[in-house]
């Protein structure tokens, strides 16, 4: 089927070529798979050693992979390495999670987080050497300025940076989910433009020599499915 075109209602068609897998071969990929994600760990402590840009522009591309609402694409993912920017970035963060582990959070919220060992210290925003911070595109603007509509926006970011994550850990790196709400202030340290809002913040880079994370366990498979067979 290479090379072969299909117009379907107006629109060029490509034929699709995948891979085609033994079940012996899928029963392999795919317990080799989760074996690699169930390494992953969400790290805090991380070493400075610098990542080439290059690994950092691949797993934004595989992240940009990911499917979206009509296919609209509604995500910037903003890289930094700049040393101030980190500082002013952290500086924010601390300042509002002050106020959510002081006023915001519950008793319950806060109990819920202490087997984690997470605080108000943000320190790993200026060590680790990369951060990504998600953008999500609520709107478009098109050459005209005008604004145009995008479709399951929260639905296709979400997807897309759960495959930023896997591809920072096939990378042989770690990174933090940090969610600092509310995060206003992402937008105005790095001057996004007003169709964007920010999503999600992730450090990127080596775990540190004495990094040590959460004793936990996840779900096990009968807790997290459910399937309905024949």
């Amino acid at each position: 089927m290479a090379g072969k075109t299909k117009i379907i209602n107006g629109y060029r068609h490509i034929a699709y070529e995948g891979d085609h897998f033994t079940d012996d071969e899928m029963k392999m990929k795919s317990m080799e798979y989760y074996n690699s994600l169930d390494s992953r760990r969400s790290v805090r402590h991380f070493s400075n050693s610098m990542i080439p840009v290059e690994v950092i522009e691949n797993i934004i591309k595989a992240a940009g992979t990911a499917p979206s609402g009509a296919h609209k694409q509604p995500w910037k993912f903003c890289a930094v390495s700049n040393s101030e920017l980190k500082s002013k970035i952290r500086e924010a963060a601390e300042k509002e999670e002050q106020e959510n582990y002081n006023s915001r959070m519950s008793e319950r919220w806060l109990k819920d987080l202490a087997p984690l060992g997470t605080d108000t210290n943000k320190e790993f925003l200026e060590i680790a050497p990369w951060l990504i911070i998600v953008f999500k595109e609520v709107y478009e603007i098109d050459d005209a300025g005008e604004k145009q509509n995008n479709y399951y926006v929260n639905e296709s970011v979400g997807i897309a940076c759960g495959m930023l994550i896997s591809a920072i850990h096939n990378a042989g790196l770690v990174t933090l989910t940090h969610t600092p709400s509310p995060m206003n202030f992402l937008s105005e340290i790095l001057n996004r433009p007003k169709n964007e809002r920010a999503f999600l913040l992730l450090p990127v880079g080596y775990a540190a020599e004495d990094a040590f994370v959460p004793d936990i366990a996840r779900k096990k498979l009968e807790e997290i499915s459910d399937f309905y067979k024949k």
